[in-house]
């Protein structure tokens, strides 16, 4: 090489000193790791410290002179190795201080911490709502729900790397850009050490050991954090084998780790990796090979759940894990940003896009669900179905995802629908649906899904011999959803309040309905006509007629009494208003009756045979109506 050659290039054109080379082969040769003194000591750690620089500047040296060596030239003659021999010795011994460092050196820090900070971007999560459970979501099962009580023990433990080196009790700090948030996983110097270790293997053309032990011990710590989040390694076929219970909470963990991992653990390792390899590794492969695999193991989860079975119980956690996961989306496109992790981009995005027609397709099977119910055991005392404490619970759940849904529910529901029919199948009926005044797709498909409930449950109350308890059901239920839909002021904003009014004239109708079927027949018996005897104008009444009809009435309200005790009107303030007008239509005539005829009565024998009410006796009674069990013993009042 000559002079004009050597000022194009940074290093002296020209082999150092004789002198300085047996120097810098001495200080390497003498920490060569084949020698049973050396091997367990560490240059930079412990009391040799001072020993880094010059050992690294004798590294230096040498490097230098197997660039400037012509080809066929040995080494000094003084030199007991060739320079490219003693770079060989030295390249292992700062590989094993490089994997030293990495390990030994690792600053602590709290796993539970990591997952409360990885949520903090979030204004709400709704991953600890219930979620209805068919087929009966008034069963509070959901007490110990979420699971969190059991994550926080395991949360709680700390990772802890080597503690045999002072340095490694260093606290943890960390630096916030948006909702990511940078630990500091080793202190700056030995951050520093590294970044000098890995310039000079790089250079002497061993960059490719230097990346595989960075990449083996970074690894191993990501999945060490993976163990401590409960993030467990499964196949999509695993995941998709798990029972529901199961893997409902396994994705209200996952969604905790995940954020997690990506703001936090993922983007940590991503700021260590640049402060040691940047500008060393065009290709990004120490990040590479520290968290891909990694990533795409936390990922295949996800996207097991979002080409699992949709059926309607799983729609609130793939909403959870959608929005979760576009939540993150640009906090991954911040940590995964080089060419070679561009798939983990585009892995997350595919995920959000099926997790999305994920949620379409089980809102459509929750629909279908409704349509298909079937059953046709009326429930005792026409209370409220089981299947309305269903529905209704769901879709008020569904409104708490307005946001989410308005965007990616955008087509309505068909004009015509296949609905349940009579013994002979199903019918097809054309529905002419209300639409709300926001017009959205998705207030129509909740429309939607209540009028098919609605239909249901008209076919359901078919089902009672009883016209009167058919009518006792069909209005608890539809004041049922009536109360649900006015008491979840997000339901009420999607939907608007056009159809809730319609259906609170039905359920009084049904009210109505039900107060002719069962109190005029009663009423009936405290009508005037064939009482007088020669005529309506006589004032001669018949006493034995007059006394059949106090026993018809009296026969005819016990037996009402015996039996409506038992059904059911759930809601207090719809039962009070129920026994109200009863008692507005029964008192006034009954009064009327007996103040016209009970003398007739009372001046013949055993008059308390015919009279056993009085008019408070009545209310008194009344007040067992519509309790759901056996009526009381009432003692009478003694009539006056």
């Amino acid at each position: 090489m000559n002079g004009s050659d050597g000022a194009a290039v940074s290093q002296p054109p020209f082999p150092p000193p004789e002198r300085e080379l047996e120097a810098a082969e001495d200080l390497i040769l003498r920490w060569d790791l084949t020698s049973s003194s050396t091997n367990e000591r560490m240059v930079f750690d412990g009391g040799h410290r001072s020993e880094a620089e010059p050992y690294l500047r004798a590294v230096d040296e040498i490097s230098r002179a197997v660039r400037n060596l012509t080809p066929g030239a040995g080494g000094s003659s003084r030199m007991s190795l060739t320079p490219a021999s003693t770079i060989q010795i030295a390249m292992v011994r700062l590989e094993d201080e490089f994997r030293h460092i990495l390990v030994s050196r690792v600053n602590n820090f709290d796993i539970h911490s990591l997952v409360e900070l990885g949520s903090l971007s979030l204004t709400r999560s709704r991953s600890d709502d219930p979620i209805p459970d068919p087929p009966d979501p008034d069963t509070d099962a959901n007490a110990n729900a979420d699971g969190e009580a059991d994550d926080d023990s395991s949360h709680r433990d700390r990772f802890e790397g080597n503690t045999s080196s002072p340095a490694s009790s260093n606290t943890t700090s960390y630096r916030s850009t948006s909702s990511i948030h940078e630990i500091d996983l080793l202190p700056n110097d030995a951050a520093n050490d590294l970044r000098s270790i890995a310039i000079r293997m790089i250079s002497a053309g061993y960059g490719r050991e230097c990346f595989q032990v960075y990449g083996s011990v970074r690894k191993s710590v990501v999945e060490l954090c993976f163990r401590h989040l409960g993030i467990e390694r499964l196949s999509i076929g695993d995941v998709q084998r798990l029972e529901w219970d199961t893997l409902e909470s396994k994705i209200r963990r996952w969604i905790r780790a995940a954020r997690a991992c990506f703001r936090i653990i993922f983007s940590s390792e991503r700021r260590l990796c640049d402060r040691i390899f940047d500008g060393l590794s065009a290709d990004d492969t120490p990040f590479t090979e520290t968290v891909k695999g990694a990533a795409v193991q936390l990922l295949s989860f996800a996207e097991a759940i979002s080409i699992g079975r949709r059926l309607p119980e799983k729609l609130f956690k793939t909403l959870d894990l959608h929005d979760a996961l576009t939540d993150l989306l640009p906090d991954v496109a911040i940590v995964f940003k080089s060419r070679a992790l561009e798939t983990i981009n585009t892995q997350v995005a595919d995920i959000i896009a099926r997790l999305a027609e994920a949620v379409r397709g089980i809102l459509s099977e929750f629909e279908n669900a409704i349509l298909r119910e079937s059953s046709k055991v009326p429930v005792p005392g026409g209370t409220i179905h089981p299947l309305t404490r269903y529905v209704m619970n769901y879709i008020s759940l569904i409104s708490d995802y307005k946001q989410t849904l308005i965007q990616l529910i955008t087509s309505r529901p068909p004009a015509t629908n296949r609905l349940i029919g009579d013994d002979s199948g199903e019918v097809l009926l054309e529905v002419n649906l209300p639409e709300p005044a926001n017009h959205s797709p998705l207030a129509s498909h909740l429309i939607w899904i209540i009028f098919i409930l609605q239909y249901n449950l008209e076919i359901k109350a078919q089902q009672y011999r009883d016209t009167a308890l058919s009518h006792i059901f069909f209005m608890n239920n539809l004041h049922y959803i009536v109360q649900k839909i006015m008491g979840s002021p997000e339901f009420l904003e999607v939907i608007g309040d056009d159809y809730p009014r319609k259906l609170t004239a039905k359920f009084r109708q049904l009210a109505t309905s039900y107060e002719r079927t069962t109190w005029v027949k009663i009423l009936h018996c405290l009508r005037d006509e064939g009482l007088h005897v020669g005529g309506s104008f006589s004032s001669s009444v018949s006493r034995s007629t007059l006394r059949e009809r106090f026993k018809a009435f009296n026969a005819a309200f016990e037996e009402v009494h015996r039996i409506q005790a038992t059904w059911s009107v759930p809601d207090s303030q719809l039962r009070e208003e129920l026994r109200i007008s009863i008692l507005e239509k029964l008192l006034p005539a009954y009064r009327s009756f007996l103040g016209r005829f009970r003398h007739h009565i009372e001046s013949g024998r055993h008059p308390d045979l015919y009279i056993k009410y009085s008019a408070e006796d009545l209310e008194i009674a009344l007040s067992d109506f519509f309790e759901g069990c056996p009526p009381p013993v009432h003692r009478r009042r003694k009539s006056p």
